[in-house]
């Protein structure tokens, strides 16, 4: 068949018969293995035939076209797409790691218990909480862990009425979905033009409805990278009306070591160990959201929980007990994801931590100040990690915030963060993180530079982009509105036999 005219799907590189694999007899036979009748199928499942190599060029092909942190520069604002050090993947690729089982007995995995419990320690020393749990399985799990945290303290208080939780218009998307999720109602506080939260419209909210706030939930610093400067006072308005703080961590990465959200007033929060921490991002998971607690909250969080009992010297699992435990309830979050991310702060050290946030912070700076003379900068103040251009200064080129994200591709850039936060109708958020050198960033500006000269010179080059790509520009809202998700044969069943 014709690949090129098709594309290369693996079910068009399919010959009947053909063969990739030679399986070993079950050493145990299949007289006590069999699937009941009625599991199985009736007919066979019309999966792909194709030999080894076929196979493998497939996917090797397939993943040249993936773009990733190991390719080239991912400045995505707000989610701060670090180096995965690969020692981090052999740690957890270690055999002792990677063949545990979750139920078996904790006096044969103690070294297993000895990462959580130090990870937790270590995440609650950074964040200046008192306990953690690594049960969540992504940022926005941990979200709802947390709200679930709240809303479970509240309860517990016998103040049910507290269902409502107060979002900045800046918020990631997760806040509110997850408070929805939760069955929580969203009270949105407006930003001033910095993006910081206007303290005047969040004493507003309060005197409307401060019994009823169970939380607010924050980034700090926040969307556009400032820092909430006034964090201290805005805690203290909604601890003053009964409610709890929420630290959405998406942002801590400019935080580590500088400052912690415990000491800013914050009784929840939930850290990405894939943005802060370094482990893979992307590509649907596995994740890990863990959660963290002030004093006096660490019964709600969920349980198992891996504690040390001293009388033993040994570390132990303690699960719910249901006639007294306020434990929301979960289970073990992704094993490996924790060994990577304690893998990271071990080879950091308390030494070199300190300086994740304040390169992180320079880069931003650096990147933002050289460019500033031609795209629209609406904040002119330092930012931290990262920060927002509104499009480009230039507006009667007629070229769009999109078009520039898809002329970066053609220089080997993955494109920023574009129309978020919605504060700015052009939005472009950067975030080039601590881990990337001086000359990656340097390239980076000369093409963001040359495309603001294009947009001037030949804007047509750029309304048209990518060129070198394998395939150009899609039509976004057709694709959105009308996906096509699933195969489907096409013409007929058997192309060429």
């Amino acid at each position: 068949m014709n690949n090129k005219l098709y594309g290369n799907l693996i079910f068009e590189l399919s010959k009947k018969g053909r063969k990739g694999y030679s399986l070993p007899e079950v050493e145990y036979g299949f007289s006590t293995n069999e699937l009941p009748t009625n599991l199985r199928r009736q007919t066979d499942a019309e999966l792909p035939e194709c030999d080894e190599l076929t196979v493998v060029r497939h996917y090797t092909n397939l993943s040249h076209n993936n773009f990733g942190v190991n390719d080239g520069f991912y400045p995505l604002g707000s989610c701060t797409m670090k180096y995965n050090p690969v020692i981090n993947e052999e740690m957890a690729a270690l055999k002792d790691f990677s063949k545990m089982h979750p139920l078996q007995p904790a006096d044969t995995c103690q070294w297993t218990l000895n990462i959580y419990y130090d990870l937790q320690k270590a995440l609650a020393e950074l964040a200046g909480l008192s306990e953690f749990t690594l049960n969540p399985c992504a940022g926005a799990h941990g979200e709802l862990t947390g709200l679930m945290i709240i809303r479970s303290y509240h309860e517990s208080n016998n103040d049910i009425k507290r269902t409502k939780v107060v979002i900045p218009d800046s918020a990631h998307g997760t806040n509110p979905a997850s408070a929805a999720v939760c069955g929580l109602e969203i009270i949105e506080v407006k930003s001033l033009n910095d993006g910081t939260v206007d303290i005047d419209s969040l004493k507003d909210i309060i005197a409307q409805h401060g019994d009823t706030i169970a939380a607010m939930m924050m980034t700090n610093p926040n969307t556009v990278g400032m820092f909430e400067k006034n964090i201290i006072e805005i805690t203290q308005l909604i601890h003053n009306c009964g409610g709890l703080m929420y630290y959405d961590g998406a942002n801590l990465n400019p935080m580590l070591g500088i400052a912690r959200p415990g000491d800013m007033g914050f009784d929840v929060m939930h850290i990405n160990l894939h943005k802060t921490f370094s482990t893979p991002h992307g590509g649907g998971g596995p994740g890990c959201g863990p959660v963290g607690v002030r004093k006096g909250l660490e019964t709600f969080l969920p349980s198992p929980r891996v504690v040390f009992n001293e009388e033993e010297n040994a570390y132990t699992v303690k699960y719910p007990n249901e006639d007294t435990d306020l434990s929301i309830g979960n289970f073990f979050g992704n094993f490996g994801v924790v060994i990577k991310a304690y893998a990271y702060i071990l080879s950091l050290g308390k030494e070199n931590v300190k300086w994740i946030g304040p390169l992180a912070t320079l880069n931003a700076n650096y990147i933002k100040e050289s460019l500033k003379d031609l795209y629209e900068l609406p904040i002119k103040e330092a930012c931290k990690h990262e920060f927002v251009f509104d499009g480009l200064k230039d507006k009667s080129t007629g070229v769009t915030t999109m078009d520039i994200a898809k002329r970066l591709l053609d220089y080997g850039y993955h494109a920023p963060t574009i129309y978020f936060p919605l504060l700015f109708h052009e939005a472009m958020m950067i975030e080039p993180t601590e881990s990337e050198s001086k000359e990656t960033i340097d390239g980076f500006i000369r093409a963001m530079r040359t495309i603001a000269q294009e947009a001037i010179d030949n804007p047509e080059i750029v309304k048209t982009a990518p060129h070198n790509t394998p395939i150009g520009r899609v039509d976004d809202v057709l694709a959105a509105k009308h996906p096509i998700l699933t195969y489907r044969k096409m013409i007929e069943d058997n192309f060429d036999k």
